[in-house]
């Protein structure tokens, strides 16, 4: 089971996260209350063993942009968030991880973008993702995607990670919100979910 931990803002919690083997870090550079900037990931990010994916998460940002900070932190993956076309995928010379919020409506539109992961998400709050509520994650089923190459996301934490992975068979998670305590990453909370998620 792939983990992806996100909204990494300081050394130590990209190490505990690291080294409880999260295959994935993510960056925040949308507006949020993880938001970080490319210089402070940057330094984060030489901190980190290779091994480690590390993903930039934009929302609806310009491509020039995206490719800028991309390289200026380093990243393997960028992560859309928003309301980004295809287009915009097609012209970022990295991996690319597209957040959905998974509607009934929107299925069709959701299988035929072009990613390496489909990230998928509750309905939005104030900001895209980092909400920490969950969805009806049998809704996944109605999705014509290989399962290898979905990311379960939104109001994940240690209570219900199990459930989660049982019910959608994804082939990673990923948390932002859950492992934290009054909104700063929890170094335990980060071991338990990583534990838990790997155990599945």
């Amino acid at each position: 089971m792939l983990v992806k931990i996100c909204g990494i803002t300081t050394k130590e919690a990209g190490a505990v996260a690291t080294q409880s083997g999260a295959d994935f870090i993510g960056f925040v550079f949308a507006e949020s209350k993880r938001k970080i900037s490319p210089e402070a990931a940057s330094e984060i990010v030489r901190s980190l063993p290779s091994s480690v994916e590390k993903v930039g998460v934009f929302v609806n940002e310009t491509v020039d942009r995206m490719i800028e900070v991309a390289k200026i932190v380093g990243l393997d993956y960028i992560q859309l968030h928003g309301e980004e076309p295809a287009d915009v995928a097609k012209a970022l010379p990295y991996k690319i991880i597209k957040a959905f919020s998974v509607t009934k409506e929107n299925a069709s539109s959701i299988e035929s973008f072009p990613c390496d992961y489909y990230l998928l998400d509750s309905p939005k709050g104030e900001y895209h993702g980092g909400n920490g509520i969950t969805f009806d994650w049998s809704m996944i089923d109605l999705l014509s995607i290989p399962t290898e190459k979905i990311l379960l996301a939104g109001g994940l934490n240690a209570d219900n990670i199990t459930e989660a992975i049982r019910l959608a068979q994804p082939a990673g998670v990923d948390v932002s919100s859950g492992v934290e305590t009054n909104g700063i990453k929890d170094n335990e909370k980060i071991k338990r979910f990583i534990t838990l998620a790997k155990n599945n």
